[in-house]
């Protein structure tokens, strides 16, 4: 009594994904099992970007928003002008924003944050899983589906971190 199994990828129309109710059996079948990965691929892309997008306003800036400005320096000849010169520039580079505000959320909203983080973070992981599975079915257009899906995904969604 042997199982065999197939452990080569092959192009067929003819494949089952995931459940028995899955059952691919002719080209039209699989446009649309490809095109279904495909867009969960996409939607695993999205996932990603954010679950990132999500922890950006409660980080700590790297950098300041804008660069503190020098006062002017002072010349042996500008130093017997009169002091106001001097307190006006140096009030001007104290008032000039050095950081961005950084918000502090609440315990709650912590907490809050942190449920939602954890409750996507399960979907990628459950999705990452049921796309892993698809690819293992060893179809072919299956497996370009999902390659495709995270091209496509990776060339929509990862731009939108530039602007947050």
């Amino acid at each position: 009594m042997q199982n065999l199994t197939k452990m080569t990828f092959e192009a067929g129309s003819r494949v089952t994904l995931l459940f028995d109710f899955w059952d691919v059996h002719g080209p039209a079948g699989m446009v649309l099992s490809v095109f279904v990965v495909l867009l969960l691929t996409v939607f695993y892309e999205l996932l990603k970007v954010w679950k990132v997008q999500l922890g950006k306003p409660f980080e700590q800036p790297t950098q300041p928003a804008f660069p503190r400005p020098f006062p002017p320096p002072l010349h042996s000849s500008d130093r017997q002008g009169s002091s106001a010169e001097f307190a006006s520039s140096l009030s001007e580079s104290s008032l000039a924003p050095t950081e961005q505000a950084v918000p502090t959320p609440s315990p709650m909203n912590r907490w809050r944050l942190h449920g939602i983080q954890t409750a996507m973070h399960i979907l990628q992981v459950t999705l990452g899983y049921i796309l892993m599975l698809c690819v293992m079915s060893y179809n072919t257009w299956i497996f370009l589906g999902v390659i495709l899906g995270s091209v496509l995904g990776y060339f929509i969604w990862f731009p939108l971190l530039s602007q947050i």
